[in-house]
């Protein structure tokens, strides 16, 4: 006799970048069980990979995971873990006024959100004829940094280089299909160290999963507001 199988439940969403509507559903054993072993886990690339599987799988491999935009990958993860494990998670904050005190507050994660700041713009203008298009990187883009090493600098202009989309000079558009590594490189190289101000300002501005809570040190009084983003924050 066969064993019984169970409904599960799936639900929709609407990605941030686009209002795509995605259906998905909790996670399973298998998937909580992938979990566990992360959460054991130092190795970044590791950790990316096992969260692409899963939200793969939540979400019937309908989607084209390592090209998400990387707010929306973590969106989805952070809602499929919401109707698989409950809406709230436990944070223990450090109170920025001494940097010492420690305080337990609850976040309902259903309140959390991908924030989009007006100020945006995929646009960088470089000279009066020269500028660039960006794109937001992905988790594929994400991914492929080493992020093991303390090579920051390294690692935001090898995310730079991922992002660009296209380079505009005057009336030519040159896409990035088109350009060699090789080109690419020595056209970076080449930028005025003011337009990397104008970089950094794009990754800052772009949507972020965030949410800003709000804590009180037991020992000063003083009251403070904490900005969480990034996806493993919201479970810390």
């Amino acid at each position: 006799m066969a064993l019984p199988k169970l409904d599960i439940p799936t639900y929709t969403l609407e990605l941030p970048s686009n209002g795509e509507e995605v259906k998905y559903r909790p996670f399973l054993v298998k998937e909580q069980k992938t979990l566990m072993i992360l959460q054991e886990s130092d190795n970044q690339k590791d950790i990316m990979i096992g969260l692409q599987e899963i939200v793969a799988s939540c979400t019937f491999n309908k989607l084209n995971i390592p090209n998400m935009a990387i707010f929306d990958f973590e969106y989805m993860f952070l809602k499929i873990r919401c109707k698989s494990v409950g809406e709230t998670s436990e944070l223990n904050l450090l109170c920025p006024d001494d940097d010492e005190t420690r305080v337990n507050t609850s976040l309902n994660l259903d309140e959390v959100d991908v924030q989009v700041n007006d100020e945006h713009t995929d646009t960088i203008q470089i000279t009066d004829q020269i500028s660039m298009i960006l794109r937001w990187p992905t988790v594929k883009d994400l991914s492929e940094l080493d992020l093991s090493t303390n090579d920051l600098v390294g690692n935001v202009i090898g995310l730079f280089s991922r992002c660009i989309s296209q380079i505009i000079d005057a009336n030519e558009i040159h896409n990035r299909i088109d350009m060699s590594s090789k080109e690419l490189d020595e056209f970076i190289d080449s930028l005025p160290t003011e337009v990397f101000e104008k970089v950094g300002e794009y990754f800052d501005t772009m949507p972020q999963l965030l949410h800003v809570v709000n804590i009180v040190n037991p020992k000063t009084g003083v009251e403070s507001e904490i900005v969480i983003q990034g996806l493993e924050n919201f479970f810390s």
